[in-house]
């Protein structure tokens, strides 16, 4: 089944400061680049997103280069590993009511797997960017895409899902994509 931006939200979760750079992507900075033009295009298609934070006094903050990939950056503090479990996500859910939420986040196999099977259970169409998901070891990255796409998760890339939502290529918002990617 193909994915709309309508009724569609974005999940971002945890690319804390001091949880990111224990990530086994972040050396290279291939996974921020990657995040940051997901979340640029996908504002540039006006698909609404939304940022977690894991015990912010502990972990730190949004990564600076992430938070200001999109415009008037807020975030919703949780204690729990999936964002499920937090009131003002299912707060964020009841007023958005999407039927697509767009994932990415760290660490793959904790608090991602965690909400990706959560929201599944709950009824929504998951999608988990795996270009824009990591973990501290190569390994639970892979076994955790396997996990949230055996349970049900659509598995794409940044660059795919970019173009999906953008469907045409004769509107302007697709000249924005364009330039993102290239």
């Amino acid at each position: 089944m193909r994915i709309g931006k309508e009724n569609t939200i974005a999940l971002a979760i945890d690319f804390q400061n001091r949880l990111y750079p224990k990530m086994f992507e972040s050396k290279n900075n291939v996974l921020l680049k990657n995040v940051t033009l997901l979340l640029k295009g996908l504002q540039a298609l006006d698909v609404p997103i939304f940022f977690s934070q894991q015990y912010t006094s502990g972990l730190g903050h949004t990564e600076s280069e992430i938070a200001s990939a999109v415009h008037d950056f807020s975030y919703f503090e949780k204690m729990t590993f999936s964002c499920l479990d937090e009131i003002q996500f299912k707060e964020i859910l009841k007023k958005e009511q999407p039927q697509t939420i767009i994932v990415c986040g760290i660490e793959s196999h904790i608090c991602v797997q965690q909400t990706v099977i959560d929201l599944l259970a709950a009824g929504y169409r998951v999608v988990v960017i795996e270009d824009c998901v990591s973990s501290r070891k190569k390994s639970d990255k892979k076994t955790a895409i396997r996990r949230m796409e055996q349970s049900g998760a659509q598995i794409t890339s940044y660059e795919s899902i970019l173009f999906e939502l953008c469907r045409y290529a004769n509107i302007p918002v697709f000249k924005d994509i364009s330039r993102l990617i290239k």
